[in-house]
């Protein structure tokens, strides 16, 4: 599904008309989530100010706290250099997680060997 947008049409949705977003905390680069988007979603992602996702499992529309009061203002969005996934900066009030964790990377730190440079 296209758009009539040039943004939304330089976007390679995958088979299921998807596409990933990180959402990242504009002014700390804190990463708090990752959701999908299908063109709808992006359409009013970049024209309503407010983050919506396509919820794989409820199958609808929802826009980032809209039930929880935990929203997502929208400071920017950007396409990665194979145009097969989204970033977009927002201001989070709130949690980012379902769970109420400020971001959905806090729990399980897999506790890798980490490298040098």
């Amino acid at each position: 599904m296209t758009l009539d947008d040039p943004r939304i049409a330089r976007v390679r949705f995958n088979d299921d008309g998807l596409v990933p977003a990180v959402i990242q905390q504009h002014d700390t680069g804190e990463v708090l989530m990752l959701g999908w988007m299908d063109a709808e979603a992006l359409r009013r992602t970049l024209t309503s100010g407010r983050v919506t996702f396509w919820s794989r499992s409820r199958q609808e529309y929802w826009r980032k706290g809209d039930t929880s009061g935990h929203m997502q203002f929208v400071k920017g969005a950007r396409l990665d250099c194979d145009g097969d996934t989204l970033l977009i900066s927002v201001d989070q009030v709130g949690a980012a997680c379902h769970t109420g964790d400020r971001t959905c990377f806090d729990a399980d730190d897999l506790h890798p060997v980490t490298g040098t440079a």
